[in-house]
């Protein structure tokens, strides 16, 4: 319902107050900080929508569709309409109607008798120069009409012209004799173009010395009477469209290769966790030893690194000497089906506001490159700019892959005032790391990007278990067999998982990546599963089950060939005992001298001690090129336990956002806020406590409008007394008016809330 009409709005606080309750919902969702928290009553509402803050906020989320609309409604001043606004921009009236509706509707126009009014504090933040005009003629400076402006800009001399020319584009205001205003001139002949501008009044002396500046007048006659060309629409978005089952399979084999790579990170740092820098951070060395093994280039190993850290899977441990370790929460996640794993990572990434296409750049006033999981890459607007790259794909057509030119050119029309230097750069950052997630696929918005970007909340389970389903159907199946061939390599045509996975881990490297991964088993590889506590019958044995086809004989002889010299050199804790069937082989430690700080000494034919740990003699008898095996004081070997570090589980840092207020949520509020603003019979209205910038807010209106506001004021006893109180100057923190008659000079510090009268 409708609570007042315009002949009765005075102010901007009637105009709220005279709003209906589906027109202050409306206002609550598009403009979420004025709920948050929500204010005492209407009047309150109205003031925190007019500070400089919110209003920034707001104009910040405008397109340049509503932004020309403002824009042309500050430079005609006072009340306007929707021929005035046309007009100045160059289109009929009804085209521009509904964007001044929609700017009503956010609080930025208030509705008057005579038409729709900027708040003043629009006005302040769009600056003395809205559009790159200059102000108005002073009322007592009157000047050449549009038409003999623009005749005498035709005749203006070539250095007159090029001073119109500039100014006219804007900004407005010149400096006489700026370097360049006259290319290739001295600044006595620019000086003598300025004099010429000024003797026909179309340039006017500036406030500050020196300078001159367009009037308004002169500006709109040079541009046409418009304050720029039209830019009502959104920009079309050529696009290749692709088959969406090739870009959905396309997604979900980037998404499966993604997991793999993550679980094989977190197996590496599970067995050798990395240091955290001092600085806090990644060092360059080991995040380069993360790519060598996850066989990817520098960045999107920098990807999968700051994703797995965001998702939770990977923390500082908080140790005394911190390390990178995997966290409680990665065991349930490598439980979890494939489609769950995927929508937590790529959730992660949505929400993350760190920015991995930064690592390896150098920050302004930085002395050295930023280092991946350090402080340098955290960049709160990377996750607002990700979101709205991911929105420009998804208001195409399914399947429709728009290059990133095209993205970047629709973020610029629907987020001017927000644009980050080097937009082109940045929404290919974007792009590439979304194609490399399986969010997009073959650079379109795959069915499960779809499903993320429409997630609720964090804490949302339904929405979580839509995004998971919609990528579980287009991962690739996981394989329970692999095929082992004659050249020691193993195929495995699909996803490996589980116990088969750790199996080739364990016993083989990856050759090569893909659809079907190649794994190559070698010394060093089946040496390392003999390490951990195998033997040659059992790793045959687990292989043989795991392969379609039969053991080739290579691979036999490979494993019973590194079996027959393995464990031949036993080294027991003794600070440490070396023995040995083979007495050449003791000669020749004792004659290396690789191994002279071990300081071996023959004890016996075929025993050596050394008074260095056993677990330094070990690593150092194997660095020289024998294969030595640990020896328990029984005799047997000494299998190592399995590493599985776990830090312990954080909760991961959310940064500070306005909660959205959706239209359930709006009704209540609403409801609220029109109970509060009944007055209930009091004598004056109710004084809610409001803060001093809402109260600073609410009395320099006051001052413009020469009305009259009510006010809490704690005197010196600390009792608050209700004044009516009329504001004629607001300075220095304090306010200055008349209340009972009676000048009076309050502190703003002690005026504990303001109402209109």
């Amino acid at each position: 319902m409708q609570h007042g009409t315009a002949a009765t709005v005075r102010s901007l606080a009637d105009d709220v107050r005279s709003r209906s309750d589906d027109d202050l919902a409306a206002l609550l969702v598009r403009r979420p900080d004025l709920a948050r928290p929500l204010p005492a009553d209407l009047t309150a509402l109205a003031a925190r929508s007019s500070t400089r803050a919110s209003t920034v906020r707001a104009l910040d989320g405008l397109d340049r569709a509503h932004l020309q609309v403002v824009e042309a409604a500050a430079v005609h001043g006072g009340p306007v309409s929707a021929a005035d606004v046309g007009a100045l921009i160059g289109v009929p009236p009804h085209q521009v109607a509904g964007l001044l509706e929609d700017l009503w509707l956010l609080a930025l126009l208030w509705r008057s008798p005579e038409g729709l009014v900027p708040t003043r504090t629009l006005t302040e933040v769009l600056g003395p120069h809205p559009g790159g005009l200059g102000p108005p003629r002073p009322p007592g400076r009157p000047g050449p009409d549009p038409e003999a402006v623009r005749d005498l800009a035709a005749a203006a001399p070539a250095r007159a012209a090029a001073i119109l020319a500039r100014l006219a584009a804007g900004p407005p205001v010149g400096i006489l004799g700026g370097p360049g205003r006259d290319a290739g001139e001295d600044g006595a002949a620019g000086e003598d173009g300025a004099g010429w501008l000024l003797d026909r009044g179309l340039l006017l002396p500036a406030d500050e010395p020196g300078q001159v500046v367009l009037p308004r007048e002169v500006g709109l006659a040079l541009r046409g009477g418009r304050i720029a060309e039209p830019a009502l629409h959104r920009p079309a978005v050529p696009a290749t469209v692709r088959d969406r089952d090739v870009v959905d399979r396309t997604a979900g084999g980037a998404a499966g290769e993604v997991l793999s790579r993550v679980e094989e990170l977190v197996a590496a740092w599970e067995a050798a966790p990395p240091r955290v820098l001092r600085s806090g951070g990644l060092s360059v060395r080991d995040l380069a030893a993360a790519a060598a093994l996850l066989d990817l280039p520098p960045p999107a190993a920098t990807l999968l690194v700051e994703t797995a850290v965001a998702a939770g899977l990977v923390v500082d441990d908080g140790e005394e000497e911190p390390h990178w370790a995997p966290s409680a929460a990665y065991d349930t996640w490598q439980a979890a089906p494939g489609g769950r794993r995927w929508a937590l990572v790529a959730r992660a990434w949505l929400r993350s506001t760190r920015a991995p296409h930064l690592v390896g750049t150098r920050p302004p006033g930085g002395t050295g490159a930023v280092n991946a999981l350090g402080p340098d890459v955290h960049w709160p607007v990377i996750r607002s700019l990700r979101r709205a790259v991911l929105e420009v794909l998804a208001r195409e057509e399914p399947g429709a892959a728009p290059l990133g030119p095209a993205v970047a050119g629709v973020l610029a029309w629907s987020r001017p005032r927000r644009l980050p230097r080097d937009l082109d750069g940045l929404v290919t950052a974007v792009l590439r790391e979304a194609e490399q997630l399986g969010v997009t696929g073959r650079g379109a918005l795959s069915t499960a990007g779809r499903a993320l970007l429409g997630a609720g909340g964090e804490r949302d389970a339904t929405d979580h278990h839509a995004v998971a389903a919609a990528m579980e159907a287009h991962l690739p199946a996981p394989v329970e067999h692999v095929v082992l061939q004659a050249d020691l390599t193993a195929i495995a045509p699909g996803p490996t998982v589980g116990a088969l996975a750790e199996l080739l881990r364990l016993a083989a490297d990856v050759e090569s990546r893909g659809g079907a991964a190649v794994h190559r088993f070698s010394e060093a590889s089946v040496r390392r599963c003999l390490d951990a506590g195998w033997t040659a019958d059992q790793l045959l044995t687990r292989l043989a089950a795991a392969s379609a086809t039969p053991v080739p004989q290579p691979l036999d002889f490979l494993v019973h060939d590194v079996a027959r010299r393995h464990g031949q050199v036993r080294v027991a804790a003794v600070r440490a005992v070396v023995r040995t069937d083979d007495p050449a082989a003791l000669d020749e430690m004792l004659a290396s001298r690789r191994l002279c700080a071990l300081s071996l000494r023959p004890v016996a034919p075929t025993v050596l001690t050394s008074p260095v740990e056993a677990d330094v003699v070990l690593a150092m008898l194997r660095e020289a090129g024998f294969a030595p095996v640990a020896e328990t004081s029984a005799g047997t070997v000494a299998v190592p336990a399995v590493a599985r570090r776990r830090a312990g589980t954080r909760r991961p840092e959310e940064p500070a956002v306005v909660r959205t207020v959706d239209e359930q949520l709006a009704g209540p509020l609403v409801a609220t806020l029109r109970a509060a603003d009944r007055p209930g019979g009091r004598v004056g209205p109710r004084i809610p406590a409001s803060d001093p910038t809402t109260s600073v807010a609410l009395l320099r209106e006051a001052i413009a409008d020469g009305h009259a506001v009510w006010l809490g004021y704690a005197d010196a006893t600390g009792a608050t007394r209700r004044l009516l109180f009329h504001p004629e100057r607001l300075e220095g923190g304090r306010v200055t008016g008349t209340a009972d008659g009676t000048t009076r000079t309050l502190s703003v510090h002690r005026v504990t809330g303001v109402v209109a009268e």
